[in-house]
């Protein structure tokens, strides 16, 4: 049978890893494939599926009274932050590049509104489905996610183990936790009909991918009382967070996925709060509104990058993650910045940037957003949607009822920054005459763990106010 694959990807990716990994002296290049293969991998043809059953499990029934998450071993949850691998770091170019474009086809369709999207978040959604997926259509992921072997025949596939793919996304997540500045907060629920049966890989995948998860079974012939019921839990189980999200339920689904990715952070220098002040901010030519500006004076990483037309600032959060702040030059649209995006990119203005005195003048805001992910992968490719969630999407180790499909995956993702930091700034210090900088106009920024240079968040903000 003939193979299909996505444009770009996944060969474009592994030369561009291969001259990124090879370059370093220290680092020897491994496949990303041989470095998440499963134990004994061996290649599994796409006519015969695996003959024996996913092992399942039955799902409590959802009951209002009972907001308790799944039990999970005391020893995963508490285990300690875990180093920078070349497993993570190789999982973070892939999840970067990933994350961009996934970020670039939301943006576009959102237009001029605020936009937030976690790589790292959404990359471990893909892959707790992939769990579940059958071989051919793990396949598919395995190709969009860029893990596939390149040696691998036709009619056959060669699967990575899905559960050190998580666990090293966690782990990411875990290098921001490290101190009490940051924090990351992964919650995941799965609801599926009165009688499923769920395959233990994927329940556990849920627990490798979050901090908290929740299972349960839900009666949905009564499409309207289980729509209630289902975003009651949600809500009471993320603290409010997450609210009336499911809408539309059918009699016949077979699950609803939903998670929730919060990022709070700090500034790792202080603003000035008595120098908070009102100021204009320049939604588009035509609409201003008045937001808090906060101002902090003193050394930044900034650089001017004149064929992007662009200026570019570091903001340091803690001493693990940091913001990469992008103000497109006067007369300059968003999306020209936007549409030049790629993985690489950051890294080019990383390595560009400059210390420099700098009066920067910054909105307070906080953004949240919910993705439907089969949408967004819609509006990359009709098609990479139909074969990674859709009508040709199979899920046969995922439950053993069959056909058995993904109804719903929704990702709420929140950024909140407060104005304190964790250090106070130095009114004494000599700064000199610093260059002014406001961000009043519409900008991008990404929020990256330093050690791993994982993305973690990628957004845009059009109007604070909103």
């Amino acid at each position: 049978m003939q193979r299909r694959s996505f444009p770009s990807l996944p060969l474009a990716l592994v030369l561009l890893l291969g001259c990124c990994l090879a370059t370093q002296a220290n680092r020897v290049y491994v496949h990303p494939f041989y470095l998440f293969a499963a134990e004994n991998v061996s290649c599994e043809t796409l006519q015969t599926e695996a003959a024996k059953p996913p092992r399942t499990l039955a799902l409590a029934p959802l009951d209002a009274g009972v907001l308790a998450p799944d039990a999970r071993d005391p020893a995963a949850r508490d285990a300690p932050p875990q180093n920078v691998t070349q497993r993570t770091a190789v999982l973070a170019e892939l999840l970067n590049t990933l994350g961009v474009r996934l970020y670039q086809a939301l943006s576009t369709k959102r237009g001029p509104t605020n936009t937030l999207l976690s790589p790292v978040n959404t990359y471990g959604s893909l892959i707790t489905f992939y769990l579940g997926a059958s071989v051919k259509t793990a396949s598919s992921y395995q190709q969009l996610l860029g893990l596939n072997r390149d040696t691998d025949r036709e009619d056959c596939v060669s699967l990575v183990d899905g559960h050190k793919v998580l666990k090293t996304l966690q782990s990411i997540n875990s290098l921001v936790d490290d101190g009490p500045q940051d924090e990351i907060v992964t919650q995941v629920w799965a609801f599926a009909p009165l009688g499923a049966q769920i395959s233990e890989d994927f329940v556990q995948g849920m627990q490798d991918f979050s901090d908290v998860s929740f299972t349960r079974a839900v009666d949905f012939s009564q499409t309207q009382e289980a729509e209630t019921l289902v975003n009651d839990f949600v809500e009471r189980t993320s603290e409010g967070k997450v609210k009336d999200l499911f809408k539309d339920l059918s009699p016949s689904a077979n699950l609803l996925f939903m998670s929730s990715f919060v990022f709070k952070g700090n500034w790792k220098t202080a603003f000035q709060p008595e120098r908070t002040s009102l100021q204009e901010f320049h939604v588009d030519d035509n609409t201003t509104v008045m937001v808090p500006l906060m101002t902090h004076t003193g050394p930044y990483y900034y650089f001017n990058d004149k064929v992007k037309r662009c200026t570019v600032v570091k903001l340091a959060l803690s001493k693990r993650s940091y913001m990469l702040l992008v103000l497109p030059n006067e007369g300059i649209k968003l999306k020209d910045i936007e549409g030049k995006l790629r993985s690489d990119v950051f890294a080019d203005w990383h390595r560009d940037l400059q210390e420099g005195q700098l009066e920067l003048s910054l909105p307070k805001f906080s953004l949240s957003s919910v993705t439907d992910l089969r949408q967004l992968l819609a509006n990359m490719a009709a098609e990479l949607e139909d074969r990674l969630l859709g009508s040709e999407a199979e899920f046969d180790r995922l439950s053993s009822s069959k056909p058995f499909t993904i109804d719903k995956v929704l990702n709420k993702v929140q950024f909140e920054m407060s104005e304190e930091g964790a250090e106070s700034q130095d009114r004494n210090q000599d700064v000199g005459v610093p260059l002014k900088l406001s961000i009043n106009r519409p900008f991008f920024f990404s929020i990256t763990e330093g050690h791993s240079n994982a993305i973690l968040m990628l957004g845009k903000i059009t109007n604070p106010t909103l």
